[in-house]
């Protein structure tokens, strides 16, 4: 199963896709797609949804594994962050992926062991399980990794149960 990882945001939205056979792990590709800071919202979240389509159409994942939004003390980020998660899934809709969420907490308690690690902690952990020679940059990137080790591990990946199902 070729997985895609997603770290939703408006200015940079992190990107990791993972072969996963059994128990075995291989990075595939990762990166981040970024927008201009000063650009107009309604442009940035075009250009995510066009790079989104490039990353599945390059990649041909099975399936999407994004981070669930939490709002905390900055509400109207946290808008812009939904908006853009809304077109990152749109376009993993429109390609036929199945989309699986996870809470922050459930991402660490998979790559970590424990549900309230570091980020830190977090970041190695993702570059010792996919052996790779450093923590990938930006950190968003990394993030994504850990989202689709995240899967990989869950039962929703043997199970089936995504958000698509109707």
């Amino acid at each position: 199963m070729r997985i895609l990882g997603i770290d939703p945001g408006y200015a940079i939205v992190g990107y990791g896709i993972l072969d996963h056979n059994g128990y075995d792990l291989s990075v595939v590709g990762y990166g981040a797609i970024t927008t201009p800071a000063n650009s107009y919202m309604p442009l940035r979240l075009s250009d995510i949804y066009d790079d989104m389509n490039t990353i599945i159409s390059r990649y041909k994942p099975d399936a999407m594994s994004i981070e669930k939004l939490f709002f905390t003390t900055n509400q109207k980020t946290g808008i812009d962050v939904a908006q853009a998660r809304g077109v990152i899934i749109l376009a993993a809709v429109r390609s036929g992926l199945s989309i699986y969420e996870y809470t922050p907490l459930q991402v660490k308690q998979s790559v970590a062991g424990y549900g309230k690690a570091p980020k830190k902690q977090v970041m190695e952990m993702t570059r010792t399980l996919l052996s790779l020679p450093s923590v990938p940059k930006p950190d968003d990137t990394a993030d994504a990794l850990a989202l689709a080790i995240c899967h990989a591990h869950s039962a929703n990946a043997i199970s089936g149960m995504n958000l698509t199902k109707r």
